[in-house]
């Protein structure tokens, strides 16, 4: 177990006044600290009403002391917490005068971190605290209370609990090749190393509902002036959000609004009509609309299905969107149209919608096909919270297994197949933290809030 020799000190309740404030203590001077301020070592575990002292004996604030020896607190360390009132500068005396008896401030998420290092926490554990804090919906937050509470870290287990007997099945042959054992292509073994990719595709789709719920969806509305940008972005927020108009060129920048369908969060782009401007303001706009595309999740782009009924915007933009982008041609304003309206062309490779944003007609439709495209299912399917990085890790482990199947039907070469496995092993360990590097754990635990 880590015992880092330093004591560090936060405010663990938000910024701001409020009626409850706490400071959070961790580490081997707690005792000490404890004393120094409260005039006695608090029975473990128990609230008790104390007054919060400085150094002349005069009190700073009053409320509730809780005091958890190590190991058994939240960081695995001494740990005590001071339940004061909630004015910023009461909380702020009382983390001054823990800094007068050598603790330090904390820095974010090192109360978290500290945890992950005495073993009290995995690290997709650790993640699904800043999760359920950051969740921005009911089933957010359901999803990140189930990976806090170790579901999926006992998936992960489980999975590579898998590898390892799959491991030991192969290193066998390796290492004892004129005993009877199964050989590389064994009927058995194919059917193991089957079972192992299933469940690494299982977790994958998991995750990916997951990452839906915790990251959300970015999608950017485009096409050419005119075509009901800002109109579908105002449908689908609920809200006049942007300045819709007849005069083309209206919008000029990137307009930004967050939206929730069936709890996974949606950041809606509305962006500058795509054409050639002399204009050097609407430029601008176009180049930022372009940027906003490469990043996107999904592009939407919007055709008027009565002025360009032949989609010929789409036609001429096309090659200048990015390949690896998801793109949705969308003919909207078909409340126009009258009933001898031909069929609107589609294009190979191009999923192709119909709707009125002004009308609504076509919305729902819509709303289900984003969601579709992402790989959701539905609202509380027994989600785990994850994030891109498990994503990561898992699609590494599945192109390992895919190379351990194929070295069993072409190289049939035991140690070939044995580093694929192992590889795979150590990729799916990156995701509860075996073997992680002090970098990435740098970067994760930088998200979080200071205080936890």
């Amino acid at each position: 177990m880590s015992t880092p020799a330093d004591t560090i000190v936060a405010a663990a309740s938000p910024p701001g006044r409020g009626g409850i404030g706490i400071v959070r203590v961790s580490g081997p001077a707690v005792p000490v600290i404890a004393v120094a301020l409260l005039g006695r070592l608090p029975e473990p575990r128990y609230a008790q009403h104390a007054r919060f002292l400085a150094a002349s004996g005069e009190a700073l604030d009053e409320g509730l002391a809780l005091y958890f020896p190590a190991p058994r607190s939240y960081t695995g360390e001494e740990v005590l917490e001071l339940h004061g009132h909630g004015g910023p500068l009461l909380l702020e005396r009382l983390v001054g005068r823990a800094l007068e008896l050598g603790a330090r401030r904390a820095q974010p998420g090192e109360f978290t971190q500290r945890a992950y290092l005495n073993d009290k926490l995995d690290l997709a554990q650790a993640e699904a605290v800043a999760d359920l804090i950051d969740a921005g919906s009911e089933a957010a937050a359901r999803a990140a209370l189930r990976s806090l509470q170790g579901e999926f870290s006992a998936r992960v287990r489980m999975l590579d609990e898998a590898l390892a007997q799959l491991r030991a099945h192969v290193e066998a042959t390796i290492d004892f090749p004129t005993d009877e054992i199964d050989h590389l292509g064994d009927r058995a073994l194919g059917l193991k190393l089957a079972e192992v990719r299933a469940q690494c595709a299982a977790l994958q789709a998991t995750a990916q509902q997951g990452r839906l719920l915790t990251e959300g969806l970015t999608v950017v509305i485009a096409g050419a002036p005119n075509a009901g940008k800002s109109t579908l972005l105002n449908r689908l927020a609920g809200h006049d959000a942007a300045i819709v108009s007849e005069i083309p060129g209206t919008t000029r920048d990137l307009l930004r609004e967050r939206v929730q369908i069936e709890g996974v969060p949606i950041l809606l782009l509305d962006t500058a009509g795509l054409r050639d401007s002399a204009d050097s303001i609407e430029t601008e706009g176009v180049r930022r609309a372009r940027a906003a595309i490469a990043q996107a999740d999904r592009v939407l782009f919007l055709v008027d299905a009565q002025a360009d009924a032949r989609a010929s915007s789409f036609s001429a933009e096309r090659a200048r969107l990015p390949a690896s982008v998801p793109v949705t041609l969308v003919y909207n304003k078909t409340d126009l149209l009258g009933s001898s309206a031909g069929r609107a062309p589609e294009f190979p490779g191009v999923i192709t919608l119909s709707l009125s944003a002004l009308r609504g007609t076509g919305i729902a439709t819509l709303r289900a096909h984003l969601l579709e495209s992402a790989g959701y299912q539905r609202a509380d399917s027994g989600t785990l919270s994850a994030r891109r990085r498990h994503l990561e890790a898992l699609a590494a482990t599945a192109t390992r297994l895919a190379a351990a199947e194929a070295q069993c039907h072409e190289a049939r070469a035991a140690e070939l197949v044995a580093e694929e496995l192992r590889n795979a092993q150590r990729a799916l360990g990156e995701i509860t933290g075996a073997g992680t590097a002090d970098a990435l754990l740098g970067r994760i635990f930088a998200t979080f809030c200071i205080g936890k």
